[in-house]
């Protein structure tokens, strides 16, 4: 890999870690009170997006369907069964409950997420769109339904008023 891809593969990372940031910040601005500090956070953090994207796409990592079906499943798969098991025995050694539970949760949304891909994987090869869905979100660990949501999460257990439509 030359340095400018590693280059562009970092930007792409701090770039999106920024977002994610900015967009945390925001909701404390708002808790606090500060609905235009908020606004702010929303606005760069948006503009974080924009350069992440870029690039992303000048890397080459952005593909047609098929291939960016398959990358998705290549990286909920690495989550699933790699990343996420050793950061969960790493807190667990370290007696740090908090990231375990955030490790575990995360974990087993992303079996959720990797299941979806590999579904979506069969309609994209034969040349069609997926499904139409309403897809349900939970607030609170990433949980994805696809349609009426449960009266609480499988996975964090939160209640079904926790969820949003996608």
């Amino acid at each position: 890999m030359s340095k400018t891809q590693e280059n562009l593969k970092a930007a792409f990372a701090g770039e999106s870690q920024a977002n994610r940031r900015y967009l945390a910040f925001a909701k404390v601005a708002e808790k606090e009170g500060k609905p235009n500090l908020a606004k702010l956070f929303r606005v760069v953090a948006e503009g974080e997006t924009i350069h992440a994207l870029n690039h992303l796409s000048v890397s080459g990592e952005v593909k047609n369907s098929i291939e960016n079906v398959k990358a998705a499943i290549v990286g909920e798969t690495y989550e699933v069964e790699t990343m996420y098991p050793n950061f969960l025995a790493q807190a667990q050694e370290e007696n740090n409950g908090s990231a375990g539970i955030t490790f575990m949760g995360a974990n087993a949304v992303e079996k959720t997420h990797q299941a979806a891909f590999v579904k979506a994987l069969d309609s994209v090869e034969a040349g069609k769109d997926i499904e139409e869905v309403q897809y349900q979100i939970c607030s609170i660990c990433g949980e994805l339904f696809e349609g009426e949501v449960p009266e609480n999460c499988p996975i964090c257990k939160a209640p079904k008023e926790k969820f949003y439509s996608i």
